[in-house]
């Protein structure tokens, strides 16, 4: 009995085109309101609504080898950074000290059949301001390709939505100081997103092989933050728990997410 997963390769045609529309909604909240105070935070809108690329593009987000269902591969920067110019002039994919601390890109194969391959990805980035850095909690989405011809049905990179999905650092100087310095602030904005094709994938379409996208999300971010790797429970649970294993709680409190830049 054959027990070795289906492995498939994966295709562009480079010599089609994809029109990719671009959405950065104004920013509704920050703690200390730097979204008002800071010109540059305050102003923040997508560079170009639309823009036409080459498919190859987005060959960035493909590996070369055969890859079988949940392999996660590393996707190359070159591409990325030319489609998250159109959301601002200076994205950076190298986390600068002050912000995150996770860097990174990566993908996994989570569907397909004989016409279809979905791949979902997540990525962080952030971006150059004038006076500091815009640092999105992180960048989701996937990418469905047309195996027949190799073309892009449907593409989407967002920062998702929550409470707070953003952090900022601003070099300025307050009243009262003698000299700028580097102030964080924390917020939310309801729409960051680069988006072509059809918006979602027809339910109709059946994938002989899939996971579940809560599996890819676990397996991606555990590229990320070696934190996810520990089995966390509640304190409730843990009080429970640690008379019959026999063994001491370690409690941890925090203000922030341990699973994304937003923090």
């Amino acid at each position: 009995m054959n027990t070795l997963p289906n492995k498939i390769m994966l295709n562009l045609d480079s010599d089609a085109e994809v029109l990719v529309k671009g959405f950065i909604a104004p920013i509704e909240y920050t703690q200390y309101n730097y979204h008002v105070e800071w010109d540059a935070l305050a102003n923040l809108r997508v560079v170009e609504p639309e823009k036409r690329y080459p498919t190859s593009i987005f060959s960035d987000f493909l590996t070369q080898d055969p890859i079988a269902i949940g392999d996660v591969w590393e996707i190359k920067h070159d591409g990325v950074l030319e489609l998250l110019k159109q959301l601002h002039p200076k994205p950076n994919l190298d986390i600068h000290l002050n912000a995150g601390d996770s860097c990174g890109l990566w993908a996994c194969l989570r569907a397909f059949n004989d016409e279809y391959v979905d791949i979902m990805f997540r990525i962080h980035a952030e971006f150059k301001l004038t006076d500091g850095w815009f640092t999105p909690s992180q960048f989701k989405g996937n990418l469905v390709i047309d195996r027949s011809n190799g073309r892009i049905v449907s593409f989407k990179m967002f920062v998702p939505k929550g409470v707070l999905n953003f952090d900022v650092n601003w070099y300025t100087k307050l009243e009262g100081y003698s000299k700028p310095l580097w102030y964080t602030d924390i917020g939310y904005c309801p729409q960051m997103e680069l988006r072509a094709g059809i918006d979602e994938i027809p339910n109709s379409i059946v994938f002989t092989e899939s996971i579940s996208q809560e599996v890819v999300e676990n397996k991606l971010i555990r590229c990320f933050y070696k934190s996810q790797q520990i089995n966390w429970v509640s304190l409730e649970e843990a009080l429970k728990i640690a008379p019959i294993q026999q063994k001491p709680i370690h409690a941890i409190s925090i203000n922030g997410p341990l699973a994304d830049e937003s923090c």
